[in-house]
């Protein structure tokens, strides 16, 4: 782990050669279109707002809701999944610039802190991605965001534990209905991703697909208070199959952090400006 002192100084070369390759091949803010910068300064401050406030987000997922109307698993979310944040989080996903980055992981410790409260030796698991998008990217983005807080020692008292994988998904008639064929027809095997998915779809397309790593990474959670970690939170279909494969592993899993959400709670209006949904200082 990197004292923060260098970790700023490590911050502060890769923006300022960000700025010289600017000179050479010209880029332009993935959000307003502002020329020499990936992310310029309005825009980021805007990304700041946007995460400055965490929220309770789990009444909007409908995979995360009791059929009584209980919780099934809370989640805080940095921010709503609009304007600057969402062009930010989708151009980081598809290139992952420094800028990007370190505006978004500043954001996601917010949320941290705020998901854990006072409590302390948790353990943070962030949700694997796919085989076909890892390839695609060349990197995970939430492990990419986990990374750099711990090297930054913006998270202390908080330890990483790649503790998932994917696996394949069963085949039908072994616990997993298979899909409706207008299901694959709008684009489920063609995209191999849940995009426009509803809940019924995503949580079938999803379930059975995480196991906890063999050791050494499962003793890691054994017995120990976990809250997942993902970038967007939809139905939370995703969220509750990671938590349904850590517990089968023996851990405590006491909530889930997202960078943002896709429905902002509906007492809220989506101004990052405003009060927190009650409850978002810690996980219940």
């Amino acid at each position: 782990m990197y004292a923060r002192p260098l970790a700023r100084l490590s911050d502060r070369t890769a923006a300022a050669a960000a700025e010289v390759l600017a000179l050479a091949i010209p880029v332009e803010c993935v959000c307003c279109g502002a020329e020499d910068s990936a992310l310029c300064g309005a825009c980021a401050r805007q990304v700041r707002l946007l995460t400055l406030r965490p929220f309770r987000a789990e009444a909007q997922a409908p995979a995360l809701i009791d059929t009584d109307g209980s919780v099934l698993l809370p989640v805080v979310a940095a921010g709503a999944y609009r304007a600057e944040l969402a062009q930010c989080l989708l151009s980081f996903k598809s290139h992952g610039q420094a800028r990007l980055a370190g505006e978004l992981a500043r954001g996601l410790a917010r949320a941290l802190h705020s998901a854990a409260g006072p409590a302390e030796g948790l353990v943070l698991v962030p949700v694997p991605t796919s085989g076909a998008a890892f390839r695609k990217r060349g990197f995970s983005p939430v492990h990419l965001l986990l990374r750099r807080l711990v090297r930054g020692d913006e998270i202390p008292g908080f330890t990483v534990v790649a503790a998932l994988r994917k696996t394949a998904r069963p085949a039908p008639g072994r616990g997993t209905p298979e899909l409706p064929p207008q299901t694959v027809m709008n684009g489920l095997r063609r995209a191999g991703g849940q995009k426009g998915l509803g809940r019924g779809a995503r949580s079938r397309r999803v379930r059975g697909t995480m196991r906890a790593r063999a050791a050494p990474w499962s003793p890691a959670v054994l017995g120990r208070t976990c809250i997942i970690v993902d970038d967007v939170l939809t139905t939370g279909a995703t969220v509750a199959e990671a938590a349904r494969a850590l517990r089968a592993a023996g851990a405590f899993v006491g909530g889930a952090v997202v960078l943002a959400a896709t429905r902002p709670p509906a007492t809220a209006d989506g101004d990052a400006s405003g009060p927190a949904v009650a409850g978002a200082t810690g996980v219940k």
